[in-house]
């Protein structure tokens, strides 16, 4: 199966609500639908998470963002958007865009564009927002490798092609506004 077909069957797969695991810029994350309950309870479960703790939101393209977005100041917008693609995750008001399950006891939302080709290409195929979160039950590492992910989650965990940057580092976290530095 190509790239191309491989991630429009991945996208259907979660346009069914179910959940795959993809390569993120440092690490393989689980994705899935922001707006199934039911998906969302899936990745949680699968890393033993509490959807307290909240969920970051990647997209493909920064206009998949807008709803989010446009309620900020331009300088913010101007200045979120710079650093995109890339490994920068930024806190910004939900103004009720997504769920509660995505926002945990927050009421802001963790978004980025993501720079990794294999999610911004599922984001795509999708068209629209994804979940990222790594894949990896709570305390253990985060999977750097394909392999990684069949030990945590089993053979059947539906998987996308591609590899993350070795080197790379997951995603800096930042509250947009007050540049508050949450993860480095």
């Amino acid at each position: 199966m190509t790239g191309g077909v491989r991630t429009r069957w991945l996208a259907r797969h979660i346009h069914a609500e179910g959940v795959v695991a993809c390569p993120a810029e440092a690490v393989w994350g689980l994705s899935c639908d922001p707006f199934s309950a039911s998906a969302v309870r899936e990745v949680l479960a699968l890393k033993g998470r509490p959807e307290s703790k909240g969920l970051i939101i990647v997209v493909g393209d920064v206009g998949m963002l807008r709803p989010v977005l446009q309620g900020l100041p331009t300088a913010q917008r101007k200045e979120l958007e710079l650093s995109w693609p890339g490994a920068h995750t930024w806190l910004v008001p939900n103004r009720g865009v997504f769920p509660a399950w995505i926002t945990g006891d927050s009421t802001e939302v963790a978004v980025r564009v993501t720079a990794s080709p294999a999610l911004a290409a599922l984001s795509k195929a999708v068209g629209g927002p994804l979940v990222s979160t790594s894949a990896n039950p709570a305390g253990a590492l985060p999977a750097r490798h394909s392999f990684q992910v069949v030990r945590y989650f089993g053979s059947s965990m539906l998987r996308a092609v591609g590899e993350v940057d070795l080197l790379g580092r997951p995603s800096t976290i930042r509250r947009a506004g007050s540049q508050d530095v949450l993860r480095v």
